[in-house]
Formats: C-alpha cells, structure tokens, sequence
C-alpha cells in the first residue's frame, strides 16, 4: 500500500539519458583549443555539476579571468548543443518510458532535478517533456548540487515535502544534495552512491513498486 512516497525526482545525465559522452566531447573540444589536458577520467569528475564548477576542475586549480571564463564556457555549450540535435527518442535509457508511464499510472507526481541549462531541451527531444509534472534545471536556482536548492526547489512546485519524495541520481553531488534537503534516494549505476538509501544499477533493474516498498520498509524501520 502506498503511504509516504507520493513523488519523484530524476537527474537527467546518467538516469534519464547519457550525454556524458556529447559534455566529454565538447569539453575536450575547447581543452584541446586552450592546450589544457583532459581526459574521460577526468570527465568522470564533472558529473553532475554546474558548468562554471566543471570549468574550474578542467582548470586544476588555474586562475581564470571571469570574462574569460564566461566565454569559454558558452563556447563549450555551443559545442554541446551542436551534439545534442543528434538526439532522439532512442537516447531514452533502458526502461526509463516505462518506468515513468508505471510512477505515473498510480499518481505519483514527477520532477526533474538536472544541473543542466539545456534540461528541457533534451527531454523534448526525448519526447518525455509530457511526463514531467515539474522541471528544474540550471537555471531554477543559484546554488547547484551538492547544495539540495534545486531539488527543495522542484519539490516546491510539485507541491510535496522532502519526506515524500524519491530522488533518482547516478553522481555523488546529486546524493549528497538530496540527503541534505531531506529526500529519499535510489543511487544508480557505478559512481560513488553509496549513501543512498537504495542503490540499483539502472532505472531498468528496478520497478516503481519495488523501490516504494523498500523506502517505506527504511521509513518504518527509523519510526
């Protein structure tokens, strides 16, 4: 029976879609123009975090003139966004239309919590833009992850408390977002995740009722 869980909120990189590989390669594009070493290694590392955070660990720690930076940065976007027309609904995840269709048919209400500022772009080239009950993204607040804001944010418009609500994420920064603002967490997939409070390899390796009843299961145990 459902009780506390009435919401969902998803990262988008690496639970929804993947375009890890269109921000390593446009982040390599620029690295390589400026002479900067940068590797998938260290693209490992910028995952989910903001744009200007993700410049400063390309930097290592460089200093950077701020007008400098700004324009590198709409550089590597449009870089990106030149990779991202290559989308379809076919970059969906496994299991992940269903597994909105599923979260949606019991009336769960549905968020996205992405650092990315081209979020609504992607999930309406995925065709998923209609699941969505709320979408928060680079630009719906100041502070991005590990500070939870965005996610208090989305949780604000889809009218629930932290308590309520599940937070899907695949990077450490969006855990320890969602931990600090209260949520639930489901970790996915091989990066440090740990902390969550449910861990799967992917959305297909779970179902919405699996993962209701093991937070309700965690819920009543710590009451």
């Amino acid at each position: 029976m459902l009780q506390h869980t009435k919401g969902f909120i998803f990262d988008l990189d690496g639970v929804i879609t993947d375009t890890a590989e269109f921000h390593y390669l446009a982040w390599k594009q620029l690295a390589d123009e400026e002479g900067i070493l940068f590797t998938r290694e260290d693209n490992e590392h910028l995952r989910g975090i903001s744009r200007r955070e993700s410049l400063n660990r390309l930097l290592k720690g460089r200093p950077i003139d701020e007008y400098i930076a700004q324009s590198w940065m709409e550089r590597k976007n449009n870089y990106y966004k030149e990779y991202l027309k290559q989308i379809t609904p076919n970059f969906a995840l496994p299991g992940v239309s269903q597994f909105l269709e599923e979260a949606s048919k019991i009336g769960l209400k549905i968020g996205l919590g992405s650092a990315s500022k081209n979020a609504r772009e992607v999930i309406e080239r995925l065709q998923l833009h209609k699941a969505f009950d709320a979408i928060g993204d680079g630009f719906s607040v100041v502070n991005g992850k590990p500070a939870p804001d965005l996610f208090i944010w989305v949780a604000g418009r889809l009218n629930l408390s932290p308590h309520e609500i599940v937070v899907f994420e695949d990077a450490e920064a969006g855990i320890d977002a969602a931990l600090k603002g209260g949520f639930w967490t489901v970790g996915l997939g091989t990066a440090n995740v740990h902390k969550a409070h449910v861990i799967a390899a992917n959305i297909a390796s779970v179902s919405v009722q699996t993962v209701i009843d093991a937070i309700e299961q965690i819920n009543a145990s710590t009451h």
